[in-house]
């Protein structure tokens, strides 16, 4: 599975951002991995996983809300915008890692298994 760290931050989480005014969150997730990761997908190729709530990582006293998307097409992201480090790793490792967002490790990991 690959997670991301943003600038200024040390722990990792999924790519992903707000959605925008009218935005869709398959809409908000293709334009968010087209910024983050530099990789186009198509709407219609991602599969729902679920919709996940926990602290927020970043932002100490809040909860993120998400909605998790899986893609199955292997692609080939490089870091852009804000993000500083990419990192592949199994659900094993991420489960096992505090270095690993909540929301990540917590509830997709095991939604993954």
């Amino acid at each position: 599975m690959l997670a991301v760290r943003k600038h200024g931050t040390d722990r990792f989480l999924l790519p992903g951002g707000k959605l925008e005014p009218g935005e869709s969150p398959a809409q908000a997730a293709v334009r968010e991995v087209a910024e983050e990761l530099g990789v186009r997908v198509a709407p219609e190729e991602l599969v729902l996983l679920g919709e996940f709530a926990a602290e927020a990582a970043n932002e100490p006293g809040h909860v993120v809300r998400s909605t998790v998307f899986t893609h199955p097409a292997a692609i080939t992201p490089y870091a852009a915008a804000e993000i500083a480090e990419l990192r592949w790793a199994s659900l094993d490792e991420l489960a096992a890692d505090p270095s690993v967002a909540a929301l990540t490790r917590d509830h997709v990991v095991p939604a993954l298994r």
